[in-house]
């Protein structure tokens, strides 16, 4: 069994891997080990996912798919939810969650080897449980999305709508401390960003003049 962490945010501006030290502990203290994090800024709206896929080209039968909350492996429409869920499923995985409890008697092998009947009922509420919370992550999507809207059209109507604005003070640290010597991957840590978003940063801002 290899516990493979899915590590997701929406937007370059988010950091993906907020969550590794919690999924790494939460590992620990079960008596386990991560074999593997995959890392990706991409919506959970979106099914097609290079790190998601990627995990589940890895994948073999009985290992754990490790996520700090339902909703950072989807905010699905429930056709794409039950599409992933079957595959995640076919694979063999199966799925771990920081905020769905029943879902840790995958790190308990022993007690699912004693007990089958109580895995079977286990695995019943578990399944029901992160069907429920895939339900809730879609709902609370599209309540924000539907409030953002309002927003943005309540402010265009007022002219003052100016469409999302860069984190200007941020991209000041990346270079400054760029300017300091920090290598990419410093900076990255110092700012919360992936060294690929520091790259992006450092060249965009480049070419204003």
């Amino acid at each position: 069994m290899f516990i493979r962490a899915y590590l997701r945010a929406s937007t370059d501006e988010q950091n993906a891997a907020r969550a590794k030290d919690s999924l790494t502990q939460f590992a620990n203290d079960h008596g386990q080990r991560i074999a593997a994090f995959y890392t990706e800024n991409i919506s959970g709206t979106q099914l097609e996912r290079p790190e998601l896929n990627r995990l589940l080209a890895d994948t073999q039968s009985n290992d754990i798919l490790l996520v700090e909350q339902i909703d950072r492996l989807t905010r699905l429409n429930d056709q794409d939810w039950k599409s992933l869920k079957r595959h995640i499923e076919d694979t063999g995985l199966r799925i771990v969650s920081l905020d769905v409890p029943t879902s840790w008697q995958a790190l308990q092998t022993q007690t699912a080897q004693h007990d089958p009947i109580m895995s079977a009922v286990l695995d019943a509420i578990n399944n029901m449980l992160i069907d429920l919370m895939a339900a809730m992550a879609r709902k609370d999507y599209e309540t924000r999305r539907a409030r953002q809207q309002q927003g943005i059209a309540a402010a265009k109507q007022a002219g003052k709508y100016k469409g999302r604005q860069p984190d200007s003070e941020r991209h000041q640290k990346v270079h400054r401390y760029r300017e300091m010597g920090m290598s990419l991957t410093e900076v990255a840590d110092a700012t919360g960003y992936s060294r690929s978003q520091v790259c992006r940063i450092l060249a965009k801002d480049s070419t204003i003049t």
